[in-house]
């Protein structure tokens, strides 16, 4: 299956899997998608993820999502930079998501990062996504 917005998919996965109150979802593999993976587990909003691959040439990425008291984590989870709308941000204008209780994920020349390391390394870029 083709898509045209695969962190958007991802997104959307998750979002779905947490209202249907699963332990893990399963999407197709990406270094993007793996790189903002990465950010969710460092910040504490899910548990884990691994890579596998089940058929020849079709890798695929477990997500075990994360519960706190039987509520999900991630109360929020939105797409702010589209592929049709592409959102940019300076190091000034870096969003902060109720003020500094959720992250914002941005693709950096660095690196894909959360808000907070983009400050501290000084770094704007590319606004994927907004986590609360």
């Amino acid at each position: 299956m083709m898509v045209n917005d695969p962190i958007g998919d991802m997104i959307t996965r998750i979002r779905n899997a947490q209202r249907a109150r699963m332990s893990k979802v399963v999407l197709p593999a990406s270094r993007m998608r793996e790189r903002v993976l990465e950010v969710l587990k460092a910040e504490g909003y899910i548990r884990d993820f691994e890579r596998s691959e089940v058929l020849v040439g079709k890798p695929e990425i477990a997500v075990a999502l994360k519960y706190y008291e039987g509520e999900p984590v991630i109360k929020q989870i939105q797409r702010i930079s589209t592929p049709g709308r592409r959102v940019y941000s300076s190091i000034r204008d870096l969003p902060k998501v109720c003020n500094g209780l959720g992250i914002a994920i941005l693709s950096t020349p660095r690196g894909v990062m959360s808000d907070s390391q983009a400050r501290e390394q000084n770094v704007g870029g590319e606004v994927l996504c907004s986590v609360l």
